[in-house]
């Protein structure tokens, strides 16, 4: 995944698209179609629909590239937004058409569940290397603290250092709200 871009980055990416450069967007899409696609893919379960979604969250930035506000957050950040709120939206069309009259809050839930996994994804891909590392011997590869320790070349004290770190920021995952209003600035839906 690509890492976080700059703030300097995102203006003038947002000014670049503005101006329609094509070669702009193309930029963007190298740089952030993997975390649209795998956010999506995650939450819709369907790859199909994820490479909808791509194309749809996209074509928004195309379209409305000053949509996006520098003061709000990074330009990942808000093409994760666009991201889920355009998964939601089709997982909404779809309980729709078929929803289940005696489970009303099935859809509530599958949403719930999908975004904490996405968003666990996100967090787990954006934290730092050796938080990482920890936790998949850890909990991967079903090490104990002292063996996580000894592959790592790090003291014991360390390594339980780098696990609690890690497993708090994937305990964000489910805390944060599911359903909020949308950033200020961020304007119309898809």
């Amino acid at each position: 995944m690509a890492e976080n871009a700059p703030p300097r980055w995102d203006r003038r990416m947002q000014q670049r698209l503005s101006r329609g450069e094509a070669a702009a967007l193309g930029e963007m899409y190298d740089r952030f179609a993997a975390l649209v696609h795998s956010q999506a893919s995650r939450m819709l379960d369907d790859e199909d629909a994820a490479d909808a979604v791509t194309r749809e969250v996209f074509g928004y930035v195309w379209e409305n590239p000053d949509m996006y506000d520098p003061k709000q957050g990074s330009m990942r950040a808000w093409l994760a937004f666009l991201t889920h709120r355009e998964s939601v939206r089709r997982l909404r069309a779809e309980a729709a058409d078929g929803e289940d009259p005696d489970d009303p809050g099935a859809l509530d839930e599958r949403v719930r569940r999908a975004t904490a996994a996405a968003r666990a994804d996100y967090i787990v891909a954006s934290m730092p290397a050796p938080l990482r590392a920890a936790l998949e011997l850890a909990y991967v590869q079903r090490r104990d603290y002292r063996q996580t320790a000894a592959d790592l070349g790090v003291t014991a004290d360390e390594a339980r250092r780098r696990l609690r770190l890690g497993l708090q920021l994937l305990s964000t995952a489910r805390t944060r709200p599911v359903e909020g209003a949308p950033p200020p600035g961020y304007g119309r839906a898809l």
